[in-house]
């Protein structure tokens, strides 16, 4: 799983690096594979539309007392965008995200990390030339859990 997850970092960044003239964007995901993530989107040609991927971190901390909890996000994707008028796209993706989390509560140490799939319809506003960007999707998502059809989420982001 680990070195899934490494390898799966390394092409992401050999694929960014070696393509500097393509679209870059980041933005706050709320929703989405990584719950509340930061990200960054890139495309892997020249144009604004094709394929592109993304690579992010999000989470959350609960303390009460003593206890501690956290979880961190990871989702890794790739996406597709379609659309001619250099601002509006459709966006089909799919990816996986790996789950890290820890407790330390009173009575034990639970640690325990775990990965779930995903899928991605929606609608991404990017400008061509740069600035604020907005997306809102539907992104099923499957794991050892089950299938949960009706997820989705929103971002806010900018492009340069």
């Amino acid at each position: 799983m680990k070195k899934l997850f490494i390898l799966s970092l390394f092409s992401l960044a050999f694929l960014v690096e070696s393509h500097a003239q393509a679209a870059k964007s980041v933005y706050f995901e709320l929703g989405g594979p990584g719950l509340a993530s930061f990200n960054f989107d890139t495309r892997f040609g020249p144009r604004e539309e094709g394929l592109g991927g993304r690579i992010g971190v999000g989470g959350f901390s609960i303390s009460s007392g003593s206890d501690k909890y956290g979880v961190v996000f990871i989702p890794i994707g790739l996406n597709y965008l379609l659309g001619n008028d250099g601002k509006n796209y459709f966006e089909l993706g799919g990816g996986i995200t790996p789950v890290f989390s820890s407790s330390n509560t009173s009575s034990s140490s639970d640690n325990f990390s775990s990965t779930f799939g995903n899928i991605l319809f929606g609608y991404r506003m990017q400008p061509e030339k740069g600035g604020f960007t907005f997306r809102a999707f539907i992104n099923p998502i499957f794991g050892s859990f089950g299938f949960i059809p009706y997820y989705g989420g929103v971002s806010f982001g900018y492009k340069f």
